[in-house]
């Protein structure tokens, strides 16, 4: 995927995340803003996925373990959804462990649990 069309997609992304949290507000579970962004994206004609399943690898050896992307976009594009009063570093941890492990390039971490969504909302780029 070309640069130009991340940051296209990183746009609608925002854009979503603004609408849904509009509609809904806060205080609702992460499945209700999950679902709420997959409609949203279907209707901007934006190909997205929930809950896709990602197989962790250890040295190049399958581990029979999986971990679950709460949204991927377009095949390359991580969002992962959080509904709480206070972000723990290690969900930070989580959205860059998972850019690696998945190989993707760009990802989200949005907590739909606050006031003012465009606090609620951080971007993460994975240099590989």
């Amino acid at each position: 995927m070309i640069k130009d069309r991340y940051n296209e997609l990183a746009t609608e992304i925002v854009d979503a995340c603004f609408h849904v949290h509009k509609e809904l507000g806060p205080g609702l579970l992460e499945s209700a803003y999950e679902f709420a962004l997959l409609k949203e994206f279907e209707l901007r004609n934006i190909i997205a996925y929930n809950q896709v399943q990602v197989k962790l690898f250890y040295k190049g050896y399958d581990t029979g373990k999986h971990y679950a992307i709460d949204i991927l976009v377009e095949n390359e594009i991580v969002i992962e959804i959080k509904c709480c009063d206070v972000m723990h570093p290690v969900y930070t941890a989580q959205i860059i462990s998972y850019l690696k492990l998945s190989q993707k390039k760009l990802g989200f971490l949005v907590n739909f649990h606050i006031p003012l969504i465009k606090d609620g909302i951080k971007r993460f780029v994975n240099e590989f």
